[in-house]
């Protein structure tokens, strides 16, 4: 890939990054949103029309909550190891960040995925190549919007679609911590949506596929904490 391609690439790479920061709560500007190839390259390239990845990275606060922050971490490694982990670990432990994300031109060894598990009560700790920033998939016009419900949103969920029929809830085998939600639709397109998400018990089985075919079917079930 020759340089100008590679500095579009980062572009695109660099404005999904930050509209999926911001559409988590984050404080993000406009302008890097809205920033043109050419305003990106002027910023980030070097002579040779080079982008330093380093001079990507960025750390926001989140709008509702000041303690809150979230670092993004751009690597510049083909294949992502220990090593490019324990720097960005370094940079969340110096500035006092829980959340990081980090985001790479190739692939992430299974060493390196070792260390976001084994951090994981430290720190919240995330991963993106940079083929998955290339678009912004909530753009497109087939993926329907998806938007993390406030802890008073989630009761009011759960009081209006409790289930009190106890026929209902043995027929599904379902437990104290499912949420199910039945729908009716003539649409097999609309249908097929509905029909996607199999449900799991909290011990991991999952339910028969009552859920594929029947026409009053479960629409979708979530593990709560």
């Amino acid at each position: 890939m020759g340089d100008a391609d590679e500095t579009a690439k980062l572009w695109k790479v660099n404005r999904t990054i930050h509209e999926l920061v911001k559409d988590r709560g984050f404080m993000v500007a406009d302008d890097e949103i809205n920033m043109d190839l050419q305003h990106f390259r002027d910023l980030y390239a070097n002579q040779s029309g080079v982008v330093d990845r380093n001079q990507l990275n960025f750390y926001t606060t989140s709008a509702s909550n000041p303690t809150d922050q979230i670092f993004v971490f751009f690597c510049d490694e083909k294949s992502v190891g220990v090593k490019s982990m324990r720097k960005l670990l370094s940079i969340l432990e110096e500035k006092s960040i829980q959340r990081g994300i980090i985001v790479f031109p190739g692939n992430m060894t299974p060493s390196a995925r070792k260390v976001i598990v084994a951090m994981a009560s430290e720190y919240r700790l995330e991963e993106f190549s940079e083929a998955d920033l290339l678009v912004n998939i909530v753009h497109h016009t087939l993926v329907p919007r998806h938007e993390v419900l406030t802890q008073e949103e989630k009761r009011m969920l759960l009081e209006k679609y409790y289930l009190v029929f106890r026929s209902q809830t043995q027929w599904l085998g379902t437990m104290a911590s499912v949420v199910a939600k039945s729908s009716k639709s003539q649409d097999p397109v609309k249908r097929a949506e509905d029909m996607r998400v199999i449900a799991f018990a909290s011990s991991g089985r999952r339910y028969p596929s009552l859920a594929e075919e029947s026409v009053d079917a479960l629409n979708h079930y979530q593990q709560l904490a």
